[in-house]
């Protein structure tokens, strides 16, 4: 489970780039790609914001979630999409639940 969340996108910009996306960052992380959800967000912008993609994950070392957000700024380059910002948001595992229990209290698999 990492999230991807899209905002400011359309769902026709993003039918060629999650693919992608998904691909690329499951082989960055290490992450099988059926973990990986991606969801567009549709907002209304109340101020001028760039189109942004939020990375929703637990920490991995810096060099790791450097290159997510360098292959994924490259395919959204490719699709003509280069005004994007991207960002993470870290999780805590011990602040992350499943049914209603830490995720710390499950086992790794």
């Amino acid at each position: 489970m990492p999230f991807i969340r899209f905002r400011g996108f359309t769902g026709h910009q993003l039918e060629e780039v999650v693919p992608k996306i998904t691909e690329q960052m499951s082989l960055t992380s290490n992450i099988p790609q059926e973990r990986i959800k991606a969801e567009r967000y549709d907002v209304q912008a109340l101020t001028p914001s760039p189109a942004s993609i939020e990375i929703v994950m637990f920490q991995r070392d810096q060099e790791i979630h450097n290159r997510i957000a360098s292959s994924i700024y490259v395919i959204l380059v490719e699709a003509g999409l280069p005004d994007v910002h991207i960002f993470f948001s870290i999780l805590e595992p011990t602040l992350y639940y499943k049914q209603g229990k830490p995720l710390t209290d499950y086992p790794l698999n």
